[in-house]
């Protein structure tokens, strides 16, 4: 069909991993690019791969990708003719899509009206309601009988604004936290309340229209394995679900698309109740970021088809059909260790080491390698607490749901990343869970399952660390291997800590008859180098790849990588830490404090409230007794090990606290 409308040159209202996957799909339309970036993201690989790119000074989103008057004064200073918002940020903003509009220029969206409708979860579950759509009705004034109920924020997600009360007394405490939370990521207050359902499943439906009466409902996902309300692994199509229900599912995406007049890409989100019964949540009128699933099974680009129809085109009357499965798994930085609090710091290495593709891909045809890569970051990319705090999602499609599983475990395990902590281990091992694998999926997965997919060490990272110190004997050695002596000597000894707190201190010695390990007795040296060592134990043999960045060391292997940090020898005894201190556990900014030096507090009493990486994370005391110090204060910018405040135990006075400082 004829366009009404020719992009020649497109904006991205975002950063990372959806601007560098718009620019993608624009390269093989032939369509000019234009980046805007903050100031921690001016050498970002979304702003090196756009054709020109456009400051937005200051580091804060309220500073930057928020701020809907600064893109459009870029749009029009770089020349773009057309405005892709991605998602997050103002992608959802009614007022946002009307300033494009306004100034002349092609909103690659829905309309500012159906965006607006859609804006507020409350008013959107009520236009819903009154189409016909189920919906799970928000509580005005929860009881007894309603716990456990769910704080939302009415105008956003991400789990932003969302806390699970099981207590009524707890509630208007949470509801006014969840404000303020709301209020920042959204500039909206309103927050509001629903029954929650631990085990329900949360299961979306992608939609696609024009603006000549064409919707296309392009399969289902499921997006059920969630941590903190953020999904960390989807699906499509959604496993298990009986033809007539996916049918139901189907139109009533539909019938909400048609209700409002909807154009572009969206997504209708549902939660299934253990029955089988399906409520409306919300529309997010923009492209999702587990979109890829989605491609991998029909081979559709979703960012061509929305520009194709923000250029007035006519979708064909049917989508294509779905074949296999898809699954998507989300890559955050963030510490197991730590309860999963984000981690910052410099990204040395992410890589695949198996056939994939990035951006594009990923399907079952003759040109997919079945794994699909899209990330925001690369080598040498700054980790910072200013943005969300994922690196990449990799997707894998095969023919059957348990082959998909399989190939994006392998992958992911295989991947060699290096620097800031992350929870790929924790996905490996939800891929290979016998209850995924079954198809028992529900938004509690991740917490009812938290032992089995964090278990403590089982002897990897001692023998990580083995390999890690013969291959720093290896590079440090001249004529003869290092440790290696005639006459008996004494061992080597170097020690390494693992993120988890594991510490491993090897001994070994390198003689005549080959590796003398003294914690490992039964492993044999194959051959050392700098960065590979190969070792056999009990008659197999593993290689050992090893990289270090300075005081880091990381060893992969083809089950798995472990992150190490070499130890001095001999631990200086000047140094250590004040008992009963809480110290900053990532960069960020207080938000509040919740008590003042001198209270008598409770362990797991919270203390004061960090945000960090577009969420907020509460300090709480370590142990019973009193809090001495507050050194926090509303609005401080803090380092990771700052020191926030001491706890003390009821026996100890605040005399002896400073006589001990």
């Amino acid at each position: 069909m004829t366009s009404t409308t020719s992009i020649g040159n497109l904006l991205v209202a975002n950063r990372g991993e959806i601007a560098r996957r718009v620019f993608r799909t624009c390269r093989e339309l032939g369509i000019a690019t234009t980046a805007v970036h903050s100031d921690p993201d001016a050498d970002a690989p979304h702003v090196r791969e756009a054709d020109a790119a456009v400051r937005l000074p200051g580091a804060a989103p309220a500073d930057t990708y928020l701020r809907g008057d600064s893109i459009v004064r870029a749009a029009l200073a770089a020349g773009a003719d057309a405005v892709h918002p991605g998602y997050g940020f103002l992608s959802e903003s009614a007022e946002f899509a009307q300033a494009v509009l306004d100034a002349g220029l092609v909103w690659v969206g829905p309309p500012p009206a159906a965006i607006a409708a859609m804006g507020s979860k409350t008013a959107a579950k009520r236009l819903m309601a009154a189409a016909g759509v189920p919906v799970l009705g928000a509580l005005a004034e929860p009881t007894e009988a309603d716990l456990p109920v769910l704080v939302k924020a009415a105008a956003g997600g991400g789990g932003r604004g969302m806390r699970v009360v099981h207590r009524l007394a707890d509630l208007p405490g949470e509801l006014a936290a969840a404000g303020v939370e709301a209020a920042k990521a959204f500039g909206s207050d309103e927050v509001f309340c629903e029954r929650y359902l631990p085990t329900g499943r949360h299961v979306e439906v992608q939609l696609l229209a024009d603006a000549h009466g064409t919707v296309w409902a392009v399969g289902d996902r499921d997006c059920s394995l969630q941590r903190r309300h953020q999904k960390v692994i989807e699906e499509a199509p959604a496993p298990g679900l009986p033809a007539e229900v996916r049918a139901e599912l189907h139109a009533a995406a539909v019938t909400a698309a048609r209700t409002i007049g909807y154009v572009g890409a969206g997504t209708a989100e549902f939660l299934l109740d253990e029955d089988g019964r399906f409520y409306f949540l919300e529309m997010n009128t923009r492209l999702q970021v587990e979109h890829p699933v989605t491609e991998a099974l029909t081979g559709l680009d979703l960012v061509a088809l929305q520009l194709a129809v923000a250029e007035g085109e006519e979708l064909p009357p049917l989508p294509p059909a779905s074949r296999g499965h898809a699954i998507e798994a989300r890559l955050y930085a963030e510490d197991p260790a730590k309860d999963w609090r984000p981690a910052t710091g410099t990204l040395h290495c992410l890589e695949l080491t198996v056939p994939h593709q990035e951006f594009t891909g990923g399907g079952g045809g003759p040109e997919g390698s079945g794994v699909r890569l899209d990330s925001g970051v690369a080598a040498g990319s700054e980790v910072t607490p200013h943005y969300d705090a994922m690196l990449a999602k990799v997707i894998a499609w095969a023919p059957t749901r348990a082959a998909a599983a399989r190939r994006l475990a392998d992958a992911l395990a295989r991947a060699r990343i290096h620097g800031p902590s992350t929870n790929r281990e924790s996905l490996v091992r939800a891929l290979r869970h016998p209850a995924f694998l079954a198809g028992h999926l529900h938004t509690g997965f991740l917490a009812e399952h938290a032992a089995e997919l964090t278990p403590p060490d089982a002897g990897g990272a001692g023998r990580a660390a083995l390999a890690a110190a013969l291959a720093d004997a290896a590079a440090r050695r001249t004529a003869l291997p290092s440790g290696w002596r005639n006459l008996p000597s004494q061992p080597q000894l170097k020690r390494y800590r693992a993120d988890d707190g594991t510490e491993s201190e090897v001994r070994y010695r390198l003689t005549r008859a080959g590796l003398r390990a003294e914690d490992h007795p039964d492993v044999e040296l194959v051959s050392a180098a700098p960065e590979s060592v190969v070792l056999s134990e009990g008659g197999v043999r593993r290689r050992y790849h090893v990289t270090r960045y300075g005081d880091r060391v990381y060893v992969d292997t083809p089950a798995g990588g472990t992150a190490l940090t070499a130890l001095p020898r001999f631990p200086d005894p000047t140094v250590r830490t004040e008992p009963g201190a809480l110290l900053a556990p990532m960069p960020g900014t207080v938000l509040r404090t919740t008590a003042v030096a001198g209270d008598t507090v409770t362990a797991g009493q919270p203390l004061l409230v960090l945000e960090a990486m577009k969420m907020e994370h509460r300090v709480t005391a370590p142990a019973d007794g009193v809090l001495v110090e507050l050194r926090a204060t509303p609005g401080q910018q803090v380092e990771p090990g700052t020191l926030l405040a001491v706890v003390k135990s009821p026996q100890e006075s605040p005399q002896e606290s400073r006589q001990d400082d």
